[in-house]
């Protein structure tokens, strides 16, 4: 199983910050916050190379990072992926970054997708069983607790079995306070229909788009994620995220 960590954004809300440094590296209770992320996924069994997708104003940055983790922590294999993107005019977006990695390094096995700026608060091992246990792409959900708040996500309703059987993007009437997260799970057999999603000129941007897309096509199973999950965006998320990480 292959991991492709999702960093190429220049993240500008969060300047001057990100300025001269990418979001997943910015500290969070004392450690990059990409290190946060793989830690966690470092409970899953059989993933034997990471990708991290990046831009060309920060590729130098995150090689230096993927050396100091990997002598520090880990026997991961480490791949740092520079898009060729230089800033938000020329990005190929979430999606279009996931076909270049598949594209780029040959890539014809299972992966787990997540986004470098998403903090768990739990290990996810147990993403790990599921996506195993059921062999077919499968979504992380958090509960976010208001029918407001989700609408500034995407609102997902699921039969009896945890299969999505509605998507839908900043949802105007939300039903449901589940939303899908950046976690994501394609089976190798899987990998054809995302190219072929970019191929014919779909939005490349936002990763929860190809879900919506793949949802009618193929089965697509989905599994909540327990503890506190954060998606720093903002300042306020960044600072709200390194009070409740340090306390743990």
């Amino acid at each position: 199983m292959k991991v492709i960590i999702l960093a190429a954004g220049y993240a500008t809300r969060l300047y001057p910050l990100t300025l001269t440094r990418p979001k997943p590296l910015l500290p969070v209770a004392g450690k990059p916050m990409i290190d946060h992320v793989l830690d966690n996924l470092a409970a899953i069994d059989g993933i034997d190379r990471i990708y991290v997708v990046t831009n060309a104003k920060f590729a130098a940055q995150f090689q230096a990072w993927a050396d100091d983790y990997r002598a520090k922590k880990s026997k991961l294999n480490f791949t740092i992926v520079n898009d060729g993107s230089t800033d938000d005019t020329n990005k190929l977006g979430a999606i279009g970054d996931i076909n270049y990695v598949l594209n780029q390094e040959k890539v014809d096995d299972d992966i787990i997708v997540v986004a470098g700026d998403n903090l768990f608060s739990v290990k996810l091992g147990e993403f790990g069983k599921v996506c195993r246990e059921k062999k077919t792409p499968v979504l992380a959900l958090y509960d976010v607790g208001n029918l407001e708040e989700i609408k500034k996500y995407n609102s997902i309703s699921c039969d009896a079995a945890g299969r999505i059987t509605f998507f839908e993007e900043k949802p105007k009437n939300p039903t449901s306070t589940l939303t899908g997260i950046a976690l994501y799970y394609y089976p190798k057999s899987t990998l054809p229909l995302i190219r072929q999603y970019v191929a014919e000129g779909n939005n490349p941007d936002q990763p929860g788009r190809l879900v919506q897309w793949l949802y009618p096509r193929v089965p697509f199973h989905t599994w909540v994620v327990p503890g506190i999950w954060y998606d720093i965006g903002s300042k306020e998320t960044l600072e709200e995220a390194n009070k409740i990480f340090a306390r743990q």
